[in-house]
């Protein structure tokens, strides 16, 4: 994920230089005219263009690696045993790497003890916390497979992931703001009230027999406390055995998408997945404020800190916006991770200026479309030069592009960076699916190490996004440049199709981003009987501003092509969101159709 970011003038990583040279690369080769160059060296920012059609293969001098979850925290906790791994403000944790794969190992062992195996799933149901952690890198080193479960999810959202999967186990805490875990778990599972911990027997979910809490002890279930102390040095032995059956191919990891057109899917990670999608100089303190459920917090958080020895400073449990700039301040954070949505609330602190953020020196924005504005503001404003942008999907471990610090302006705010290493791309027409010229908008699509396993237990959507040449389909419209870079102009789905002209939402959103009194722009379709759909913005404005449908308009002209200039503008106080913070474009077409009276 990082493997583009070097701080001051220590360099990300050591060169790795092959000890003979490849005589044939020394001879003069012959270029057939059907063939065109592919490969783009991501080592270093590209200054050569080398693309000639949109297809571009992402090389390096670094080769993948081949170990598993737990195999990777170890070689840390025993290369760095004093640096501190993670840190949890709000709780007062301080762990070095020594101490965590200590916790680790009793975990792991605990987890043997209860009676969970290999293959296993185990639910991981709260807010970031040190538990969090703990089990994502205990059922690793088990060879169980971690299913990262959302904390905002309510009873039928948390019904239908545990079912989908056949959640063995699941681990939360009993309360936190209004999340009742304990009680909405007992809304599914009554029988727990009156069972043996580790024994209970669900009607409506019948592969769940363990539920673990992580404060205060419950009916029927254990408590960490009792994972803790369970493992004996049979366990233990028996995890070191483990250990050299586990393979890098194993899945180890269900990550739900957020469902904004139907149920959730569960994306099934291997350890060789995520272990290689994240990459960051060892001396590093990366503020996390994004959550470890999702691929962002848990792979670019959770996985680089095992793989690479950084230093994880989560500010708050629930996100916090003032409590991010306190602990970039307090903790003298390096880096800092976050949303555009978060950038947005951490610009927008009245007391901003007050904060000492000269020790942040790199950050990266992803999660959602950057609008350009957002990433100047962050780079002028808060001062983090070495600012990049990345894209990915869940599917995809996260991350497939990923900016350089180095890169301009133009390409940090219009792009979302290069290829990354050992990773293929390619742009095709949706219809055909071949490819299109170079700069010409298409389909992006993906293969790699990157790309998940499976959804789990769902072939047909399986098959749907994953060609039987591994080819997955993001469903994003996107062009390549000839250095390798993407531009991502928005959804297959939310592309707008007015009088035969396809118009794209983000690239109208990213302009209504520059509008003074603007502070956030979603841009839909609204059916037109004539046109077939008509251009409808709708706009979130700044406290205390005032502005009216014909201002934006008026903006617009002579700016942007007449077509997209918004017949329709709304303005709103908030958007549907899907309970991972994504914006459901289809519930605010619904609700604009019904505003308007159309």
């Amino acid at each position: 994920m990082f493997s583009r970011i070097a701080f001051g003038s220590q360099p990300l990583r050591s060169n790795v230089f092959f000890s003979k040279p490849v005589k044939l690369l020394q001879k003069p080769r012959t270029t057939f005219p059907s063939q065109g160059s592919c490969a783009v060296h991501v080592d270093s920012p590209p200054t050569i263009p080398t693309l000639t059609t949109s297809y571009a293969h992402g090389t390096s001098s670094k080769s993948l690696l081949f170990s598993t979850v737990g195999g990777s925290l170890q070689a840390s906790a025993e290369r760095f045993p004093d640096r501190e791994a993670v840190v949890f403000l709000q709780d007062g944790v301080r762990k070095t790497f020594s101490q965590l794969q200590q916790d680790v190992d009793q975990a792991a062992a605990g987890l043997l003890a209860l009676g969970l195996k290999r293959g296993d799933r185990l639910g991981m149901w709260g807010p970031n916390t040190y538990e969090w952690v703990l089990f994502q890198f205990a059922s690793a080193k088990a060879g169980i497979i971690l299913v990262s479960v959302n904390p905002a999810y309510q009873v039928q959202e948390l019904e239908f992931a545990l079912r989908k999967v056949g959640c063995n186990a699941i681990v939360c805490p009993t309360q936190f703001k209004t999340q009742k875990y304990c009680d909405m778990l007992r809304q599914i599972c009554p029988e727990m009230d009156t069972a043996i911990p580790g024994s209970v027997k669900s009607a409506r979910l019948p592969d769940l027999h363990t539920m673990i809490v992580t404060d205060s002890r419950q009916p029927g279930m254990y408590h960490l406390e009792d994972v803790m102390q369970a493992g004996s040095s049979q366990h233990m032995q028996q995890l070191e055995e483990l250990q050299k059956k586990l393979s890098f191919d194993d899945p180890i990891n269900i990550q739900f998408t957020s469902g904004t057109t139907g149920n959730p899917k569960g994306a099934t990670l291997s350890h060789h997945n995520i272990v290689n999608n994240g990459e960051c100089p060892s001396q590093v303190r990366v503020c996390l404020p994004v959550p470890m459920y999702h691929c962002f917090g848990s792979v670019g958080g959770g996985i680089v800190m095992a793989t690479h020895g950084i230093t994880l400073v989560c500010p708050s449990t629930g996100y916090d916006g003032r409590a991010n700039l306190a602990a970039m301040e307090s903790e003298r954070c390096t880096f800092v991770y976050g949303t555009p949505t978060m950038y947005i609330d951490m610009l927008g602190q009245p007391d901003l200026a007050k904060f000492d953020l000269s020790s942040v020196e790199g950050g990266i924005m992803a999660g959602s479309p950057c609008p350009p504005e957002i990433v100047k503001k962050v780079i002028s404003t808060m001062g983090i030069k070495e600012f990049v942008i990345a894209y990915g999907t869940t599917e995809n471990s996260p991350v497939s592009f990923c900016g350089f610090p180095t890169d301009n302006l133009e390409r940090k705010s219009e792009t979302v960076g290069c290829i990354a290493s050992h990773i293929e791309a390619k742009v095709v027409d949706p219809g055909s699916g071949q490819l299109v010229p170079l700069g010409i908008s298409g389909e992006l699509m993906i293969r790699g190490y990157c790309v998940m396993l499976e959804y789990w237990g769902d072939v047909a959507k399986t098959d749907e996004c994953i060609a039987k040449d591994r080819w997955y389909k993001t469903g994003d419209i996107a062009s390549l440049d000839k250095y390798g870079f993407c531009r991502i102009e928005g959804r297959i789905k939310d592309m707008i199709i007015r009088g035969g002209e396809n118009i794209y939402p983000a690239e109208i959103e990213q302009f209504l981003h520059t509008h003074p009194k603007v502070q956030e722009a979603q841009v839909i379709g609204i059916k037109d009987e004539r046109m077939g759909e008509e251009v409808c913005a709708c706009l979130k404005l700044k406290a205390g501003q005032d502005c009216s449908a014909e201002d934006i308009k008026a903006y617009c002209k002579g700016k942007i092509a007449h077509f997209k200039i918004p017949r329709y503008v709304t303005f709103v106080n908030d958007y549907p969101l899907t309970v991972s913070g994504k914006i459901q474009k289809n519930k605010l077409r619904v609700q604009t159709e019904k505003f308007l009276a159309l």
